[in-house]
């Protein structure tokens, strides 16, 4: 038998046993061949907003998928090499060299390789326009869009793939060279707990693990203040800690499980704890992996729907009206006349404000002092326009600031009201009451200086005493609100054209649909790298526990000569299935709990509801590969047992 000869059996019998993998590789590259042929493709980038840096969203995803695949096809391999183990052993032990054996296997790898990359290609081809219609749809977007072969995106495809093979193939050659045949032959032997861990040691570690979990915890609390310094000690304590935990604490607390029974397991937890006993400090490494990236991939999905979800809440709060004019009376009935002529029913109210120059004081810092410009808003005309809100008691204030989490914890800012406000008036002094915050404009945001709501009467009292002083001025606001939100995307048209000078203004239609299209390509690329992470983690952990299976063949046999049938075996293989695929995904959501927590102050609307459903969507599917598992033990215990 020839080596090609050879390596064509070899073929057919690991795309049979590893077709998972394959699945996942081709999956994962031709989302690398959609992406970099988005990155390339003028038709669909001339659709966005200029604004939208479109092809750098894809090329970052592209270099992020790169080292997903890396990573993931680096681990896969290294639990195949080991699986065949035996198999390289036997190759040696009947004379072949052992660069014999290093070029069968790069020959196999190679070819394997290829095949997948043609798939990849083909199907990244196919399947591009299906995306493109997805990402219109996010973005809130109509038209047809041919979508043609990319030849760079292909040749992109192929650079990865030609690096993917050259690792491998570094690491199949560092398997065959540096491994003896003692090595090769007993890769498979599972290990076993004949010494008890040390006591005093493993309760260190299992505590330190722990602390260091906690204290990447309470740090994210904080991340905001020194972003950069703190996001690398959150993730350095957290993996650190994550490790220890599956490495000590989690086969800590086996062990005790085991000397409480003295022993005496059972059936069930034989075949469900015994096996996670022997193989947790082996699988160390990869648990903390697949953990972190599951991690990753939720806080990254949940927090691109939870942008996504929010647009429109989030620019209102930034643009209560749809349209503000402000001290330009005839251009804002100019505007209203085109609506009208176009027949667009609009709300057309007035505001009439102040503007003058103070200090709002900081109680925690009397030395604190900053002047600057302040606008004052009677509350009753905002009440004529719609606006939800109370009128403050005369001589009281409420600062208005969508912003306001983008500057701070919240949390400590309140800390700072009921403070006062102070007005320099012909050489006196003047004070007024700030009652509290709220993080929402009164005002659409281009409005002038800092928007403070109080009564008409209070405004028409600050009007008289700060009449002539630096910086007062009297505001006119014309304000406009379009029921309809199909006759608003026709009056943004209008004002677009209406002011197209160089002036600084914000229509809440044209902002909402920019802001939409930034945050549907992040979640576009979110979901589809969350995917790609989801397939990897849960891979790496069938693959895993395919080759514990093959290892447990002669216990289950000898389980069978002593009476047990499939279902009863199965009851404890399904617990310790539970069990392997519950502890890195709850411990990964328990990490994208505090990391979503700690980029919230990003966003101002409240995460829960879109954080919940990607982490059930995420868990859906990822209990899909635990079924898989099942289903090839099952197989494996039924061959075992006839």
């Amino acid at each position: 038998m020839t080596v090609f000869e050879l390596t064509r059996r070899s073929m057919r019998q690991n795309v049979k046993h590893y077709y998972l993998y394959f699945f996942a590789l081709i999956f994962s590259m031709s989302l690398y061949f959609v992406f970099t042929s988005l990155q390339h493709d003028q038709a669909v980038q001339n659709m966005t907003h200029p604004s939208v840096d479109f092809s750098a969203g894809f090329q970052i995803a592209g270099v992020i998928l790169i080292v997903i695949v890396g990573i993931f096809t680096v681990s896969a391999n290294g639990i195949f090499l080991r699986r065949r183990s035996r198999e390289i052993g036997l190759y040696q032990l009947i004379g072949l060299s052992k660069g014999w054996v290093a070029r069968y296997l790069m020959i196999e790898n190679i070819l394997l390789g290829l095949g997948a990359l043609l798939a990849a290609i083909i199907c990244g081809a196919l399947i591009s326009r299906l995306f493109v219609l997805i990402l219109l749809n996010l973005l809130g977007l109509e038209g047809i869009v041919d979508i043609s072969f990319s030849v760079p995106a292909a040749f992109k495809t192929s650079m990865v793939y030609l690096l993917i093979i050259v690792i491998t193939s570094i690491q199949m050659m560092l398997k065959v060279y540096r491994s003896t045949l003692l090595n090769l032959f007993q890769a498979d032997k599972r290990p076993d707990l004949t010494k008890p861990p040390k006591a005093v040691a493993s309760a260190i570690f299992a505590l330190l693990g722990l602390a260091l979990i906690g204290y990447g915890y309470e740090l994210s609390g904080h991340i905001n203040e020194q972003l950069f310094l703190n996001a690398l000690l959150v993730l350095g304590s957290i993996v650190a800690g994550t490790y220890l935990l599956f490495r000590v604490t989690i086969r800590w607390c086996f062990y005790r499980f085991r000397k409480r029974k003295d022993g005496h397991l059972g059936l069930t937890n034989s075949l469900s704890m015994a096996p996670l006993m022997h193989h947790m400090k082996a699988n160390a490494n990869s648990l903390t992996l697949i953990t972190m990236l599951s991690a990753m991939a939720i806080t990254l999905i949940s927090m691109a729907y939870a942008f996504y979800y929010s647009v429109e809440q989030e620019t209102r709060r930034d643009l209560p009206y749809d349209f503000m004019f402000e001290n330009e009376p005839q251009e804002a009935l100019s505007f209203k006349m085109k609506l009208e002529k176009e027949g667009i029913d609009v709300n057309h109210h007035v505001v009439q404000a102040v503007l003058t120059m103070g200090s709002i004081l900081d109680p925690n810092d009397e030395f604190h002092k900053v002047e600057e410009s302040l606008l004052w808003l009677p509350a009753e005309q905002l009440k004529q326009t719609g606006a939800d809100l109370n009128v403050p008691p005369d001589g009281e204030a409420i600062l208005y600031n969508a912003g306001a989490s983008l500057a701070g914890d919240l949390d400590e800012q309140s800390k700072r009201y009921p403070t006062e406000i102070e007005l320099e008036q012909h050489g006196q002094t003047v004070m007024y009451t700030l009652r509290t915050l709220m993080e929402r404009n009164i005002m659409n945001l281009n409005a002038p200086g800092r928007q403070l709501l109080v009564s008409e009467a209070t405004m028409d009292k600050i009007a008289e005493q700060m009449a002539g002083t630096p910086g007062y001025k009297v505001i006119r606001f014309d304000t406009y609100q379009v029921p309809d939100k199909e006759e608003l995307a026709i009056a943004s048209s209008i004002y677009a054209k209406h002011v197209s000078d160089e002036r600084l203004t914000y229509d809440f239609y044209a902002q909402y649909k920019e802001v939409l299209q930034m945050t549907g390509l992040l979640i576009f690329i979110a979901a589809f790298l969350g995917l790609v992470f989801l397939i990897s983690t849960g891979s790496i952990l069938y693959f895993k526990q395919m080759t514990e299976a093959e290892q447990e063949k002669q216990s289950f046999k000898t389980l069978r000569q002593l009476g047990f049938d499939v279902d009863m075996i199965m009851k404890g293989i399904i617990r310790k299935q539970a069990i392997v695929f519950l502890l890195p995904l709850s411990i990964g959501m328990l990490h994208s709990i505090f990391a979503i927590k700690a980029a919230s102050f990003m966003i101002r609307s409240d995460t829960t509801f879109p954080a919940s459903i990607a982490m059930a969507i995420y868990t859906v599917i990822y209990f899909v590969f635990a079924l898989f598992t099942i289903g090839y033990y099952r197989n494996i215990v039924k061959n075992a047992m006839s």
